[in-house]
């Protein structure tokens, strides 16, 4: 999900470990209220080896890899920086007025938050 304003989910299409967003209308978030939202996370975006560790940042841009790109970075369109193809810089739809604040994530208590990875079992898939 690229917004919080795309949260709304489809219930027949959606299953216990995958949201699905239809993205068919937009929803914009008021200030100070709390919503709701389940994000996707693509089992194809990432490998982790046994034994590594997951972190899981939450900020309202896209990643930006500062570092100096390798030649096959710099052959994507965007030279990627994080988040391939899928940028979220356009003034039109992503006006800083909006776009431009705080982000705060409600949490604990009363307030569910988890993460659900996939597993797959070696064999299917994975070296």
């Amino acid at each position: 999900m690229a917004a919080a304003s795309h949260r709304r989910l489809d219930l027949k299409r959606s299953k216990p470990y995958q949201p699905y967003h239809p993205h068919d209308r937009v929803e914009p978030l008021t200030p100070g209220e709390v919503y709701e939202c389940d994000v996707e996370i693509l089992p194809t975006c990432i490998v982790v080896p046994a034994g590594w560790r997951v972190a899981l940042t939450v900020r309202g841009k896209d990643y930006e890899y500062e570092g100096e790109l390798s030649e096959f970075g710099k052959k994507f369109h965007y030279a990627t920086r994080g988040t391939g193809g899928m940028t979220h810089d356009d003034p039109d739809d992503r006006p800083k007025d909006v776009f431009g604040g705080k982000v705060t994530l409600h949490a604990g208590g009363d307030r569910a938050a988890y993460v659900l990875l996939p597993v797959i079992p070696p064999g299917k898939g994975t070296p």
